[in-house]
């Protein structure tokens, strides 16, 4: 088969897929990676074949224009509690986020290249990252069987799910729906029609332990996820059993990327001063500050790849993005979260209720309710318990490898004639 996996310039989101990539190219298949230009040679250092195509998305640029400081926690709030939400409220979220993200990240030069690149290559298979639905219209255009996968929680789905409840209690006329209006708008370019397939995948490739997925009524498809942090050394160090417990803080590289500067501050590790441990913060200071800020107890480096720094871990301090979570979990380490963004409070809670960590929601994290919270990480054995069984309920489902035929069978299925 002929394999297109589609992801905009995001490199977390696409870091997820590499594996999957891989096992359908070991198993012979062809594949190939869709992206926008800045992302080809991150792709290409996977070794999988990049297709640089449009241009690069403007995301960071619209987030700094914007100046609409509420707009996250309005986001936070509609993925979080969609169930509790009405129409106006739910709406507003769809409307926003498809104008200012969804548009935005599948710029149409990107989709025009993407349409004229699959209709010259014809694929047989697109899979296509959660908000890449250029992906989707790509295989819409062409006939060629689709799958959305998920790097995190599937929470648009099931906000989307919400919404649509609301919209069919209004008159016909009343029923906007700004999702499907805007990939409505995109097909029609192309000479090609809307259906519900476009917006949620022909069937959804998801990467979350077995019991933290999200049931939203649609077929899927479970995966291992294996741990993938781009290319890297790693430093000697790593290789000794440490004398004491060792700690990592961390923010993420996508947080990073978008701001220049890490969400938590070398000067606020001084939490943790005193405390018997080895504290290892991946942060790049921000505007001001400096490593030597930083506790005796720490060390301050710009990066450790998280598959080398977090099996030597006994916790891991992070602020919930889903790499760094999946990781921590492929593990069995015990997390201390501090969401707010996004996913993070709803993958935030289903890791607390699993008892595999702890989570700070904004308005509760000081210096002493992160310290009180690590040392209950780390004195109580609940914690590492509860993280050992939800790595082997992440273990339990199938690897990459396995779902191989799978995929083969539901593209065969799903193909059409374009």
């Amino acid at each position: 088969m002929r394999i297109l996996f589609v992801s905009h310039a995001e490199k977390t989101h696409f870091f997820s897929m590499v594996p999957l990539a891989w096992a359908l190219r070991t198993a012979g298949h062809e594949v190939r990676v869709a992206t926008q230009p800045e992302m080809a040679e991150t792709v290409t250092r996977t070794g999988l074949t990049a297709v640089p195509l449009g241009s690069d998305h403007r995301w960071k640029q619209v987030m700094e224009a914007s100046q609409d400081a509420g707009w996250g926690d309005r986001v936070a709030e509609a993925v979080t509690r969609s169930a509790d939400l009405g129409h106006d409220e739910l709406f507003r979220f769809f409307d926003e986020t498809t104008s200012r993200y969804f548009r935005t990240v599948n710029n149409e030069e990107f989709a025009d290249a993407l349409v004229t690149y699959a209709r010259g290559w014809r694929p047989d298979l697109i899979v296509w990252e959660q908000f890449t639905w250029a992906g989707a219209v790509a295989a819409r255009v062409t006939g060629a069987a689709h799958a959305r996968m998920l790097w995190g929680a599937d929470l648009v789905t099931r906000t989307r799910n919400d919404f649509l409840g609301h919209l069919a209690e209004l008159p016909e006329d009343r029923r906007t729906d700004p999702l499907r209006d805007w990939l409505t708008e995109s097909l029609a370019r192309y000479g090609a029609t809307y259906d519900e397939t476009v917006a949620n995948g022909q069937w959804t490739i998801d990467v979350n332990p077995p019991s933290h997925r999200i049931d939203n009524g649609l077929p899927v498809v479970g995966v291992r996820y294996i741990p993938y942090n781009g290319q890297a050394e790693l430093p000697e160090w790593l290789a000794t059993e440490p004398a004491k417990p060792r700690v990592a803080v961390t923010a993420g590289v996508s947080v990073r990327g978008y701001f220049g500067f890490d969400m938590f501050s070398v000067g606020a590790l001084q939490a943790f001063a005193g405390l018997d441990i080895e504290l290892v913060a991946t942060l790049l200071p921000a505007p001001g500050e400096s490593a030597d800020m930083a506790p005796d107890n720490a060390t301050v480096l710009d990066f450790v790849p998280m598959q080398g720094l977090l099996p030597t871990c006994s916790a891991v301090i992070h602020i919930g993005g889903a790499g760094v979570q999946s990781t921590a979990v492929h593990y069995g380490v015990p997390q201390l979260i501090l969401p707010g963004f996004w996913d993070t409070v709803v993958r935030a809670d289903l890791l607390e209720r699993s008892g595999a960590g702890l989570s700070l929601p904004p308005g509760q994290v000081t210096p002493e309710s992160v310290r009180e919270s690590l040392v209950r990480l780390l004195e109580d054995p609940s914690f590492r318990t509860g993280a050992e069984a939800l790595r082997k309920d992440l273990l339990s489902a199938p690897s990459p490898n396995e779902v191989v035929p799978v995929l083969e069978d539901l593209t065969a299925r799903h193909q059409s004639a374009a």
